[in-house]
């Protein structure tokens, strides 16, 4: 059914929003694994929209240009990392707040490996793009939850750890699996695919090294 405004003016579609949402989320995927296997100057517009299975021209129209659009594939990735966090609050249980978050980065790493790789790649580079956002937005976060875990230590809810360099053993200690997996995998499975049971043993090991060293399991 389409729906119209009152001036007279073109009818609205009521799907296009979703339809809109739909073809960016998938140039987006298809975005990073294309950056990720080719960097930002490898990459082309109509790699992208081979991949995403989209005309070139959408992808200028959501878009507009290759670097939009990279600054969007590192804008989402950033958002995804550090969304989780928004559970680190004064009142949460620490061991289930920290928990909860090494398993969605390492979810992440396995699930959308090629996203940590563009990113870990535009690092290596100097963070020419993501720059800004690391040192407002990123920096921003880290100081507020590092707080609320100083918090917890105060408190004595979990043994002193420098709260700030927590977070960038957790990072290292996901990412690895996404950034390095080739090296990974060539360990324990002579270069397959890992398995479910692979990527459960690491996620149980990331946790077990990060909260026995926060005084947060036996």
């Amino acid at each position: 059914m389409r729906t119209s405004t009152s001036d007279g003016a073109r009818p609205m579609q009521p799907r296009q929003g979703q339809i809109r949402q739909a073809n960016e989320s998938a140039i987006l995927r298809a975005a990073e694994r294309v950056f990720a296997r080719a960097g930002f100057e490898g990459a082309t517009m109509a790699d992208i929209a081979e991949d995403a299975g989209l005309p070139k021209a959408n992808l200028h129209y959501y878009f507009g240009s290759k670097r939009d659009l990279y600054r969007a594939v590192l804008d989402a990735v950033l958002h995804d990392w550090l969304s989780p966090l928004d559970a680190i609050t004064p009142e949460a249980d620490p061991a289930d707040a920290l928990g909860s978050y090494i398993r969605l980065k390492m979810a992440l790493s396995a699930e959308r490996p090629d996203a940590s790789r563009v990113f870990a790649n535009e690092l290596l580079h100097g963070a020419p793009v993501a720059g800004p956002a690391l040192q407002t937005g990123l920096r921003a976060m880290v100081v507020d939850k590092a707080r609320v875990i100083d918090g917890w230590i105060a408190a004595g809810r979990m043994a002193p750890v420098d709260s700030t360099h927590l977070f960038f053993t957790i990072w290292a200690a996901t990412q690895t699996y996404a950034d390095f997996d080739v090296q990974v995998r060539a360990v324990l499975s002579q270069g397959a695919p890992l398995t479910a049971a692979d990527q459960q043993r690491a996620t149980q090991h990331v946790l077990t090294m990060v909260l026995r060293g926060c005084g947060l399991a036996p």
